[in-house]
């Protein structure tokens, strides 16, 4: 218990009590606080908000997680930008691009892409407009994999490894699906720079 004298004023502690820190003077306990640790809690704070704000909108600035990604092909260059504009005016707005010579890929926010592919791609993968990307350790081994798994439940299938060659991105084309490919690539940290 805390015991202010009249005649001086200041607090007195029982014999039981003692202060490590700081300084007792009307009954308040002052304490030090360096100001590069109040720059750290509150850069981690700030840092804390930024980042709740970003998951929420759906804008993880992060590879992680990583559920892999849903592609659509669009016609022609000029398709592809026309169809990437409008999706940005409905809120699905381009993260970044990554162009190879025979793809280029307009990846928004929420990991939906949308291609445009050469020639040679196409006749490797006749009738596909679409995907649902799979993230895989190994890509060929689980596209051979879901083509076993496929024809043991009577559909067509085969993988198909060499569509975009020296990505390692292996497609298995079914006609369990219509104009629509499964395909399995590593992490997105994993990817080739292009």
């Amino acid at each position: 218990m805390l015991q202010k004298t009249a005649r001086t004023g200041r607090v007195s502690l029982p014999s039981d009590v003692s202060v490590q820190a700081g300084h007792i003077g009307d009954g308040v306990v002052e304490m030090f606080v360096p100001l590069w640790v109040l720059a750290i809690a509150a850069g981690l704070a700030a840092g804390g908000v930024l980042w709740t704000i970003l998951l929420a909108s759906g804008r993880n600035p992060l590879p992680f997680p990583d559920r892999g990604s849903r592609i659509f092909a669009a016609a022609s260059p000029e398709g592809k930008q026309a169809v990437v504009e409008l999706l940005a005016m409905h809120g699905l707005k381009e993260r970044f691009r990554i162009d190879t010579a025979d793809v280029r890929r307009s990846i928004l926010w929420d990991g939906t892409i949308v291609n445009q592919s050469s020639p040679e791609v196409l006749q490797k993968l006749p009738g596909i407009s679409s995907a649902i990307g799979l993230v895989a350790a190994d890509p060929a081994a689980e596209a051979h994999a879901a083509a076993a798994f496929l024809r043991a439940r009577g559909f067509a299938a085969e993988a198909v490894l060499d569509a975009e060659p020296g990505l390692p991105i292996a497609f298995v084309v079914t006609d369990a699906m219509i104009g629509t490919a499964i395909n399995f690539r590593r992490h997105v940290i994993h990817m080739p720079r292009p």
